[in-house]
């Protein structure tokens, strides 16, 4: 990863006396939706839009660990056969609750969007964020999103697919965050962008498969107390220095604000 001003720092000593500006130190801020930038889990919310707002239980004991994508197929199929329309889901969506302190951490994010690049990896699915990010005005804020595809089909059903295959033993077997993030640096690294560190702010345990790749550089956000925050630590415990990412456990999203504004405040 570059480093701003490496070696003696000229670009910063002759700034403003007739060269060019250096281009800003670019950091990439990678996001998780489920949890993390909303207070809940968007796949049980949905259940709110049934008319007795909640599951059966011969569907809930349908899931099986891993195939997760797959239950939520046959979720989504039955939803469908009560009548759940496109509009249904809309409202639910629009109306989950983002976590303590994402606003202000958003409205942070906006004012610095120069040197910060956005991108949002999750196992939901690409309408239900949409709607979530476009009714509180944070949509645009995201250069790309990567989720499970999702569509309403010729009978007005709520459909799923899988976002990709992958080879990993560690993730379900619809998405493999840690293959999208290597992809897409690998990606803008052939686009001639390369990011001076990675922040990951996460909080399931499909988002430590991804952390576990960042570099000391890096900063790993887990929220405290759910899975990543947990298997960092255990992590830690059976090898101390095995994570190599800085790592700042959140509880308010005003916290991963104030850490982004110190790094912010030391750049050139």
């Amino acid at each position: 990863m570059k480093r701003c001003c490496e070696g003696v720092g000229l670009p910063c000593l002759f700034k403003g006396v007739g060269m060019a500006s250096p281009r800003p130190p670019r950091y990439l801020l990678v996001f998780d939706f489920d949890e993390t930038i909303i207070e809940e889990n968007s796949d049980d919310s949905i259940a709110r839009a049934l008319p007795g707002q909640s599951l059966p239980e011969h569907i809930r004991q349908t899931f099986r660990q891993g195939f997760y994508n797959e239950y939520m197929q046959r979720v989504l199929a039955y939803m469908g056969d009560q009548g759940v329309k496109m509009g249904d889901f809309k409202a639910v969506y629009e109306n989950i609750p983002l976590s303590p302190g994402m606003p202000e951490l958003f409205q942070f994010l906006s004012k610095n969007h120069e040197l910060l690049e956005l991108i949002l990896i999750s196992d939901a699915n690409m309408f239900g964020i949409e709607c979530n990010l476009r009714a509180g005005g944070f949509y645009s804020l995201f250069r790309k999103i990567f989720s499970n595809p999702s569509s309403f089909d010729k009978r007005g059903y709520f459909t799923l697919g899988p976002y990709h295959s992958h080879k990993c033993l560690e993730c379900p077997a619809n998405m493999c965050k840690r293959k999208i993030l290597t992809e897409y640096l690998a990606e803008r690294a052939q686009e001639e962008v390369e990011f001076e560190r990675v922040f990951y702010v996460g909080d399931g345990a499909n988002d430590f498969c991804p952390s576990v790749t960042l570099t000391s550089a890096d900063v790993a956000f887990p929220r405290k107390g759910y899975p990543m925050h947990r298997m960092i630590q255990e992590m830690e415990k059976k090898q101390s220095g095995a994570f190599q990412a800085t790592v700042v456990p959140w509880e308010s999203a005003t916290e991963v604000a104030r850490y982004l504004q110190e790094v912010l405040k030391k750049k050139c």
